[in-house]
């Protein structure tokens, strides 16, 4: 069965923009070192930070890699390599904080996971992230915590806890998909029972031998039901990670957060996950801007990011009372004059974007004649920003 699941994962990762799903081990997870970032004010809006979630599962320098396997040189490497271009490794703490929009970030900032809890993570991956000052968080299946074999033991988790290592659960069992399947046939009672034992015995019992608090959750495998999201928002998880790639933005859903699953077998994987393209600081500065201001309603709205490169422009002119509506030029920075269609009823002047939008930031401008066949004095003007990054995602536009 975890072959089947690693091969679904790869499967799911490397041949469609990714989808995966697999379970396996789990390991460490936060970081009691928070990172000496500066406080920021509450804010829903996009910051223009862009955070990538590594999921790391065993490490070896002598058995062979597997999709869950990873040698400890190539890891290494990878570590070497988040130092080389810049990037920055935020602890789950500092991800949290972000998230409430209670801190900032760098732009381009990674999160390292690694799951299940075997006794690698200690005896491999732990010296290295030490070695770098690395921050990470070990995803525990309870079960899997200080048994015989290769599990993790409760004195090698809390050393690592004491040099940058967070807790977060990956269930009481480590479940597969047919077996939540089976108890979600049984019915609302039973499966909230079952959510229960797997989601709320685990964090408890994560809680008292680790000494804190555990708020973030790994789905096994990526499986996830609705019923989750709201029993685990009960429990207190506030952030539960799938293994569907992509780059996390302070919008990102906190019950259905993206991860790059780290495969031993194909490296493109980590390439992916630390491409943050160019235009990443340039959004973060530009959402940052003061906010610009229109006379009237328009959308995208000014200074806002949008995830598409293919969005509809439009501006509400309900309260324009000299045009002339067939004098209505719209201008798209790329494009030129664009056949914006004016809807008489609505005063709704709109265009769909029919080419992909290339550049950071776009341009729009809006103008009009009087009655009196004057040219408008003050035209609309506004810019939006393209999160290229997300653009790129599956159904990103």
């Amino acid at each position: 069965m975890r072959s089947l699941f690693a091969g679904l994962n790869i499967l799911f990762l490397c041949v469609s923009a990714l989808q995966a799903q697999q379970p396996e081990t789990a390991a460490p997870e936060e970081t009691p070192k928070a990172l000496p970032l500066p406080a920021a004010p509450a804010r829903d809006e996009d910051d223009g930070v862009r955070v990538a979630v590594l999921g790391y599962h065993d490490f070896s320098n002598t058995l062979k890699e597997t999709e869950m396997r990873i040698n400890t040189g190539k890891f290494r490497r990878q570590m070497s390599a988040l130092k080389e271009q810049g990037l920055t490794v935020i602890s789950i703490a500092d991800f949290a904080a972000w998230k409430r929009g209670e801190k900032t970030i760098p732009a381009r900032s990674v999160l390292i996971t690694v799951d299940d809890g075997w006794n690698s993570t200690y005896t491999d991956a732990y010296p290295i992230l030490k070695e770098f000052g690395y921050p990470f968080t070990i995803f525990l299946y309870t079960k899997y915590v200080d048994v015989q074999g290769r599990s993790l033991t409760l004195p090698m988790i809390r050393e690592m806890q004491k040099n940058g290592a967070s807790i977060g659960s990956h269930s009481l069992s480590h479940h597969y998909p047919s077996t939540v399947k089976s108890q979600q046939r049984k019915g609302p009672k039973i499966y909230t029972e079952y959510l229960a034992r797997e989601m709320g015995q685990s964090k408890e019992f994560l809680e008292k031998n680790f000494n804190q608090k555990v708020t973030a959750y790994c789905y096994p495998g990526g499986f996830h039901t609705d019923e989750m999201f709201g029993e685990g928002k009960k429990m207190g998880y506030e952030h539960m990670f799938t293994v569907l790639p992509g780059k996390i933005k302070r919008s990102s859903d906190n019950n259905a957060l993206p991860r790059y699953i780290i495969l031993g077998t194909y490296d493109k994987i980590f390439t992916l996950a630390t491409e943050f393209r160019d235009s990443s600081v340039a959004l973060a500065d530009a959402v940052n801007a003061p906010k610009q201001t229109t006379a009237y309603p328009v959308k995208p709205e000014p200074g806002s990011v949008v995830n598409t490169r293919l969005p509809t422009i439009s501006a509400d002119l309900t309260t324009v009372t000299d045009m002339k509506p067939e004098t209505l030029v719209m201008r798209v920075a790329g494009f030129g004059d664009v056949p914006a269609v004016f809807d008489p009823t609505t005063k709704l002047l709109s265009w769909k974007v029919n080419r992909r939008l290339r550049t950071d930031v776009c341009q729009v401008s809006v103008s009009w004649k009087t009655m009196d066949n004057k040219v408008v004095a003050t035209p609309l003007l506004w810019n939006f920003i393209i999160d290229k990054e997300a653009a790129y995602q599956p159904n990103g536009g």
